[in-house]
Parts: structure tokens; sequence; C-alpha cells
């Protein structure tokens, strides 16, 4: 079993709903919407929720699967919540054609919400690297 971390949360508006698991053994948390806005090319959602991330860790957010039935795609493919951010969470969904998305609705899960610790990194800058098995293969290198 994971260790269990503690994280601070403010609902922004009454009707704002804290984040949970739907099932044991998932990763992401249900990110559910209070608001919805249209604009010409995307949908704009809110949580009514902000975080406080500790230190050391960060919130990533993803769209849930179920969004290969809407139409839709989470503008920035995977939004990243920094520890030191405490505005409200929220998302936005592209679409390539109106007449064919539909929309998730207010109250609906609309994203999910993973906090995982990372290194600090330091780049140590050098003359070559390592070699490996796939070398400078680059995009689609490891496919037949």
């Amino acid at each position: 079993m994971a260790q269990e971390l503690k994280v601070k949360i403010k609902k922004l508006v009454p009707e704002a709903i804290i984040p949970k698991y739907a099932n044991t053994g998932d990763a992401g948390l249900d990110l559910v919407a209070t608001k919805r806005e249209w604009k010409i090319d995307y949908y704009k959602y809110n949580t009514g929720i902000s975080v406080e991330i500790p230190e050391g860790y960060v919130g990533l957010v993803f769209p849930r699967s179920s969004i290969y039935k809407k139409g839709l795609r989470l503008a920035n493919s995977v939004g990243v919540i920094d520890s030191g951010y405490r505005g409200e969470i929220k998302a936005i969904f592209e679409y390539d054609d109106f007449d064919t998305c539909t929309p998730y609705e207010v109250g609906e899960r609309i994203a999910q919400l993973i906090i995982l610790p990372y290194p600090k990194v330091t780049f140590e800058e050098v003359d070559s690297l390592s070699n490996s098995i796939r070398s400078y293969g680059g995009f689609g290198s490891t496919g037949k």
C-alpha cells in the first residue's frame, strides 16, 4: 500500500467536490466541474478548488479515459500544478467539430489529478553520452 500524503485543499465555491478516488487502487483523483464556459473553439471548466501541494511534489491533471467518447481533448495534454500555485484548478478542452462533440456537464467528473514526488535535477554538461540500444534513434525508432 502506498504511503498517504496529506494535501491541504480549499473549496472556492460551496458546490465544489473534494477530489476522490473512484476505486481502490486508482492513481487519479477525480476532478468535478463546478462551472463551464464556452468559447469559440474550446470549453473552460472550473473545479472550484485550490490545493497546497507540498514542496517536492507536483500535481498532474490528466484527461479521463471517457474523453474519447466526447470528441474533446485536454488543451495542454497534461496540466502541471507546481507546489507554489494556489489558484483554482481549471481545465480547458478543445474540440475539432462543435456539432459532434459532447461537452462535460457541470457536476460531471472531467479530469484526474495525480500528485507525485519529483527529483530536483542538476544538469552536468559533458562532451559525450554513453551508448544505449536506442542510441540516436528518433521518433518511431523503436517500432518495426
